[in-house]
């Protein structure tokens, strides 16, 4: 039985690749009157870097720092994420979409994307990859990879077309 299409996260980094698969959510949204949820993963400062900062400014000058500038980053990558949509939204008027929520998540991007998907119980998982290195025609990315491999949800991978 193939099921409806009713909520679809769709990962973005704010590249041009994360904006063509987020034309394929639009597209995809527009057809079975679905909602998407643009979500972006911030990675988490490795534990290196973290140490370090502690070492320099001191634990808690760096955790009050850290924990104050979060929120400001999160608001600002929220507003560019509303810029985005607005923007492939301006280059699809044929194609009005819904956008049910903007979600900005701070760890690691696959965990991140899986446990959305699995949050808001969605229907198809859209995400951009390119691959990287000699073998890049050939892979898709790491982080597209281990989603693929994970999900216990649909996921549709795009590409950027060749040139």
């Amino acid at each position: 039985m193939i099921s409806d299409i009713k909520k679809i996260p769709c990962t973005t980094e704010l590249s041009m690749n994360a904006e063509y698969a987020f034309g394929y959510a639009v597209s995809l949204a527009n057809r079975y009157r679905a909602g998407i949820t643009l979500l972006h993963v911030l990675e988490d400062m490795s534990p290196y870097r973290d140490s370090l900062m502690m070492n320099i400014l001191g634990e808690e000058k760096w955790k009050g720092l850290m924990e104050t500038n979060k929120e400001k980053i999160i608001q600002d990558l929220k507003d560019g994420l509303g810029k985005f949509c607005d923007s492939v939204s301006a280059q699809l008027p044929a194609c009005p979409f819904i956008t049910d929520d903007i979600v900005v998540k701070i760890g690691n991007p696959v965990e991140a994307i899986l446990e959305q998907a699995e949050e808001m119980d969605c229907d198809l998982v859209v995400m951009g990859t390119h691959g990287h290195g000699i073998l890049g025609d050939a892979m898709i990315g790491s982080v597209s990879r281990r989603v693929l491999r994970r999900s216990k949800k649909p996921v549709l991978v795009v590409r950027l077309p060749q040139k």
